[in-house]
């Protein structure tokens, strides 16, 4: 058994790890629900730019902008993913589950004979994409805790761009969906070509007819633009809500466990020190028994 010294060092060691998991437990706190407002604020412009870009893709069909053309027959497509993840860890799971996620898609994919190649959004990301050797084209990190759409348009637009010259069939995006407190869903969702259906279900119950100015190819290519960008921004709001909540909950199980093991570790001190206590009222008596 340990002597009541270095239990008393193990206690002290575990104390202080409590008050770090629980500083950052409230830290993390107050940054989720600024998170959570930022997100949720975003959700009125994505929501309406994407009932806007619905109504114009069937308002005008004697052009289709490359955004919606499907892709053409091909025997090897090229696929990319814009992978979103956080810059710094002690955040659970998340990241490994849309890792892993991203991971299975990809075996999938190159097991039919795709080339993947990726857009790495946060360090994570991107130093995983880089063991596993995946091809990274672009990479944004240090978001911080408040993302800038003009910090994230540079590395998303080459992605975008070699879609629209041709060399890739398809582009994924990869986040981490918020849920809420508690739950956070990893999420692969095709970006591009935007697909049919999910137009569909964006789209407003009436038809509308529009004037445009100076031209429906100029307002239709401009506003697909803004649209996948939207897409883009709001999918790392949601991932910036997904970290502050997982590392709330992990810091708090974190601090959680540090108590049972400063209870069981007095446990051990206490009998450690009972026992010492025993041993010397036994050699005492022993002395006395022995004069």
């Amino acid at each position: 058994m340990a002597s009541g010294k270095e239990i008393r060092g193990k206690i002290k060691s575990v104390e202080n790890t409590k008050k770090i998991t629980k500083a950052m437990e409230m830290v993390a706190a107050s940054k989720m629900r600024k998170a959570q407002d930022r997100m949720r604020a975003a959700r009125p412009y994505s929501d309406k730019i994407r009932n806007i870009t619905s109504n114009l893709a069937t308002a005008n069909p004697e052009y289709t902008h490359p955004f919606m053309a499907k892709a053409k027959g091909t025997a090897a497509k090229r696929i990319g993913f814009i992978v979103v993840t956080t810059d710094k860890g002690l955040c659970g799971g998340m990241n490994t589950n849309i890792l892993r996620l991203v991971t299975q898609q990809s075996r999938e994919l190159e097991a039919a004979g795709n080339k993947i190649q990726a857009v790495a959004i946060g360090n994570k990301g991107l130093g995983f994409l880089n063991r596993v050797g995946v091809k990274v084209v672009s990479s944004v990190t240090q978001i911080g805790d408040t993302p800038h759409l003009d910090k994230l348009i540079g590395p998303v637009k080459v992605m975008l761009d070699e879609f629209q010259d041709g060399k890739l069939d398809a582009v994924y995006l990869c986040y981490t969906k918020f849920i809420n407190t508690m739950k956070q869903e990893p999420m692969v969702e095709q970006l591009l070509p935007l697909p049919a259906n999910k137009l569909e279900a964006d789209r407003g119950s009436h038809g509308w007819d529009y004037i445009y100015e100076p031209d429906a190819q100029t307002v239709i290519d401009e506003l697909l633009v803004r649209y996948v960008e939207a897409l883009v921004y709001q999918a790392v709001a949601e991932n910036l809500a997904s970290e502050q909540s997982a590392r709330m909950v992990a810091m708090k199980s974190a601090s959680d466990n540090a108590g049972n093991v400063i209870g069981e570790l007095k446990l051990v001190y206490n009998k450690a020190r009972q026992a010492a206590i025993t041993k010397e009222l036994s050699e005492i008596v022993a002395g006395a028994a022995a004069v």
